[in-house]
């Protein structure tokens, strides 16, 4: 055993640590933390920031972000690119740089995507107390803002003494590298410990590899899985992002092949089949397709594959309706395979389809069911097709249409991210997913913002795709500054800006439960106190000019159209900008969502919203 020491702080330590850890699935090995965001200030200027300085490129590149959110946004676009056998780590400084990690910390653990949070604390000395921007509790002196991280981390520590970054280091990478674990993972690190020195064992600085298992199902749930699928007369495939993050795209296209087993997508599992497949059936739940939501509707077996089953998916539990409905679902995680009261099926999304497919060897759904669903397929096809169709090229085109004309434009190695707004129930109803990761939607959080960062996290880790970001201008304000980062790094982000002058999915919500639309349009406030008056004259083209932005205005079908193919073949970062006619023509909700309606009310759109609402509640059920 080597027993030679090297003299280094903790930071440095912890950099030269991270730089020799390495995933490896299939045979493949990819750099476990491949890079690190940083923006620096008194809680890790000196330690961190000297370290990564030390350290150098080569061995730890470093990203210089605008803001602590969106750096844990790009290292999660980053992550989910590359099947989260990669990741990237963030450093900050204490006080606010730290605590505008939460959010991009709980979109993380929520979409079970891996970062590496490594924020600033206050001295673990306690020489200095207190410090600038740290948060005094009068009976737990050892609390600070990090401590805010905990509930939306995988894995929390707080490293006081320099050898305790030994066991939390490997710590938080078996849970980094863990697909049944992983999420954001924190290390605090009070900044007079980054700057202590230590006499470090060698041996911590060997390369070590995480290897990312595929555990197989158990037999006894294979078969109890298989029996169910064969004994079901109308069994419908929910596909999740699990399918993604274990690559089990073909094995699904495979028992597909073999079964006839129709696969309606859950936001984060679009694109697990091929949109022009014969079984896809697109989007399911709230914002599905209509074959999809039928067919769930009169399903005898659903069988989950790495999904969560969210609210979306289930429509707010009044989705599957037929009285003998059960579930299989296969999934990773126990947690997740247990439930709506399902035959759990606990193993990796591959190693589980590549079984079931050899379970159910000659079994193959009813010829008339298959019909069924590819007429249902055609007819919501059509559906598409006019919801794309522009038949006047000269006019303003509707939020649709924009999609219609980038649907023209994109070639199947495109990647499309949006994550908030009236886009994602548009493009889950409509868009067409030519590979597993063209369509990037982070819903499980639903954070504005994410798009702009999370394409330069994808463009850093498939170098030459187009990316497109797909901003409202709701979403925009809320976070445009990385656009300096992607100018920066020359990295040709194509942005779509579309303008319609407010909150226009939460204006569409209000509407429907009583809120009437208040507090949700862009405009000057009229003379009644409401926010009723002229849109107001924001320009946000010129805003994304002043960033360091190509900038791209289309008025009409054919110039956006004209404007998209542009930007695509720009090796510039770029922004399409569009004012939208506002005009709804995205298909209805084909199935409903819960969102509570004031049960007691004197304005009357509330008191008919109530109604409403009160006649969708009593189809919910619970499956047990």
């Amino acid at each position: 055993m080597d027993q030679s020491t090297r003299r280094l702080t903790v930071a440095q330590a912890l950099v030269r640590f991270l730089s020799a850890q390495y995933t490896e699935r299939d045979g493949v090995r990819h750099r476990l933390i491949a890079g690190t965001w940083g923006i620096f200030g008194h809680g890790n200027v000196a330690g961190i920031g000297q370290a990564l300085l030390e350290a150098g490129e080569q061995a730890m590149p470093f990203h210089q972000g605008r803001n602590e959110q969106a750096m844990v946004h790009a290292a999660v676009g980053y992550a989910r690119q590359l099947g989260r056998l990669s990741a990237q780590a963030v450093t900050t400084s204490i006080g606010p740089g730290a605590t505008n990690l939460v959010t991009g910390a709980a979109l993380a653990t929520i979409n079970r995507l891996p970062v590496l949070l490594l924020p600033g604390d206050y001295f673990a000395t306690r020489a200095a107390d207190p410090l600038l921007q740290q948060l005094e509790h009068p009976v737990e002196a050892d609390l600070s803002v990090n401590d805010t991280l905990r509930p939306v981390s995988r894995y929390f520590d707080r490293i006081t003494r320099p050898e305790a970054l030994v066991p939390s280091a490997l710590a938080a990478m078996r849970v980094l590298a863990d697909p049944a674990e992983t999420g954001a993972v924190t290390l605090a690190l009070p900044q007079d410990v980054q700057a202590e020195a230590y006499d470090w064992p060698e041996e911590f600085f060997a390369e070590r590899v995480w290897r990312v298992r595929r555990p197989a199902p158990d037999p006894v749930e294979l078969a109890e899985a298989a029996r169910a699928i064969r004994g079901a007369e109308r069994p419908l495939i929910v596909a999740g992002g699990g399918v993604h993050h274990s690559a089990a795209e073909a094995a699904l296209r495979e028992l597909v092949d073999a079964t006839g087993i129709p696969v309606a997508s859950t936001q984060a599992g679009k694109g697990s089949l091929r949109h022009d497949h014969p079984a896809d059936l697109g989007g399911i739940g709230h914002t599905g397709t209509a074959v999809s939501d039928d067919l769930a509707r009169t399903a005898d077996l659903v069988i989950g594959v790495g999904t969560r089953y969210t609210d979306f998916t289930t429509a707010s539990a009044t989705l599957f309706r037929n009285p003998g409905v059960r579930f299989v679902n296969l999934n990773i995680t126990a947690f997740d395979a247990h439930k709506l009261a399902a035959r759990p099926l606990v193993a990796d999304a591959r190693a589980g389809l590549e079984a079931l497919a050899e379970a159910l060897a000659g079994h193959r759904v009813a010829a008339a069911y298959e019909a069924e669903y590819r007429l249902g397929k055609e007819r919501w096809e059509r559906v598409v097709a006019d919801a794309f169709r522009a038949d006047d090229e000269n006019a303003v085109p509707t939020q649709t249409q924009v999609l219609g004309a980038l649907d023209s434009v994109v070639g199947d190695a495109d990647v499309v991210i949006n994550a908030a707004g009236s886009l994602p129930g548009d493009l889950h109803k409509l868009w067409r997913a030519r590979s597993p990761r063209q369509y990037h939607l982070e819903y499980g959080y639903s954070c504005m913002g994410y798009e702009i960062p999370a394409g330069i996290g994808v463009q850093q880790a498939a170098p030459g795709t187009p990316v497109w970001s797909l901003v409202g201008d709701g979403t925009y304000l809320m976070m445009p500054t990385e656009i300096v980062t992607a100018v920066q790094e020359s990295l040709p982000v194509n942005l779509v800006l579309i303008q319609n002058h407010g909150y226009a999915s939460i204006g569409g919500l209000s509407q429907s439960v009583g809120g009437e639309r208040f507090g949700t349009a862009y405009r000057y406030r009229a003379a009644d106190g409401t926010f009723s008056g002229a849109p107001l004259p924001v320009d946000l083209a010129a805003n994304a000019a002043s960033l360091g932005m190509d900038v791209i205005r289309a008025k009409t079908v054919r110039e956006l159209r004209d404007a998209l193919a542009e930007a695509r073949a720009s090796d510039r970062p770029t922004c399409v900008y569009v004012e939208t006619d506002p005009a709804p023509t995205a298909p209805p909700a084909q199935a409903w969502w819960d969102v509570p309606v004031a049960e007691v009310a004197s304005r009357e759109a509330a008191v008919d919203a109530r109604a409403t609402y009160d006649g969708h509640t009593a189809e919910r059920r619970r499956h047990l």
